[in-house]
């Protein structure tokens, strides 16, 4: 069994069950319904799913010493993450997300970076697993100095120990400190040293301060300066757009670490994009991205070609959309094309 390390943002999402009704109104008091408390950032995300799916997955994160971090704790504990490997900060408290889902408009967060500003990536130790994944670097402020230079040395060690290096961005807010860092440079240098990338298309423009609405043109663009960056393999979710997946050559592939490096010749120079699945119901579309991203690392773990990790990737993002857990069993009814590889992991554990 593979054993993938999710490193990086890691949060507490606090959601109003029904923030329709809340307006900013001094004076004023509006129900909003109870409040769900969920795990939220890249590590929860990305790796809830993971596991779900059933992977292997180790957290490193940093956390504060208060009753949130305490909270946080019981909550990977009950998901099952294999040994969190969580620093204690000594002087900021734990991360936070007020999220704020309204009916007919994207989400909006009131987010507290708060022990997230302490990740190095110093902690994150590469030897034993497969992928090392990190996730939301604009939220990170501690791998940004100097051009990015903690988060490049970060997945620089991972390609030294031949882990196979995954990075995942967030919007850069203009309007943030993260805002005014040269996030080409940054970009740059990580990438150089990053085996796949997995952004969002709005990652991508507000990172390169990019005013243009979507086109296949754009993201081939985009896709191409990330796998000119050293890329091995570049997907790129755009929302109801699907999700577009590019890939360099086999040379490069061999160079991709545990991972890559055995599919390197039915990876190598592919170029497909795939619809998202219709969703009857759409329940939230928070942390959709980072479900997309666990079935694309998953699909890969089992040695699924790229069509077929990309259509995981895709009903993985329609599960959580919908509400649900994205179980083996959910994503296969979403997508009976996918059982082959569960069948195939089942197969491989009956040997």
């Amino acid at each position: 069994m593979h054993s993938i390390a999710v490193a990086g943002h890691l949060c507490l999402d606090i959601t109003p069950l029904q923030a329709d009704r809340a307006q900013i109104d001094p004076g004023s008091l509006f129900d909003v319904g109870p409040l769900s408390v969920t795990l939220g950032g890249c590590v929860a995300n990305t790796g809830g799913v993971l596991a779900d799916l059933g992977a292997v997955v180790v957290p490193y994160a940093t956390i504060g010493d208060d009753e949130l971090g305490g909270l946080l704790r019981e909550k990977l504990d009950a998901k099952g993450f294999a040994n969190p490997q969580l620093a204690i900060s000594s002087d900021r408290t734990t991360s936070y997300s007020l999220v704020i889902e309204q009916r007919g408009s994207d989400r909006t967060f009131w987010h507290h970076t708060g022990a997230n500003s302490d990740f190095d990536g110093r902690g994150v130790e590469p030897a034993g697993h497969t992928v090392v994944h990190v996730g939301y670097p604009p939220l990170l402020p501690g791998v940004l100095a100097e051009g990015g230079r903690k988060l490049t040395d970060l997945l620089s060690r991972v390609q030294s120990a031949g882990v196979t290096s995954s990075l995942d961005l967030a919007v850069v807010d203009p309007n943030s400190a993260v805002g005014t860092l040269d996030w080409d440079v940054i970009l740059a240098s990580a990438c150089s040293h990053s085996d796949i990338v997995t952004p969002s298309l709005d990652d991508l423009t507000s990172a390169w301060g990019i005013e243009e609405e979507y086109s296949p043109a754009l993201v081939d663009r985009l896709a191409h300066r990330l796998l000119d960056y050293g890329v091995a393999v570049v997907v790129i979710s755009a929302g109801a757009h699907g999700l577009h997946l590019r890939t360099a050559s086999k040379d490069r592939l061999k160079e991709g670490g545990t991972l890559l490096a055995p599919l390197a010749d039915t990876w190598a120079d592919q170029s497909l994009s795939l619809l998202p699945l219709l969703v009857e119901n759409t329940v939230t579309t928070n942390g959709a991205g980072d479900s997309s991203t666990a079935g694309l690392l998953f699909g890969l773990s089992q040695g699924a070609a790229p069509a077929q990790s990309a259509a995981l990737a895709i009903a993985c993002s329609a599960a959580v959309i919908s509400g649900e857990r994205a179980t083996p069993a959910k994503v296969m009814e979403l997508d009976k094309s996918l059982a082959d590889i569960f069948e195939r992991n089942v197969r491989k554990d009956h040997r």
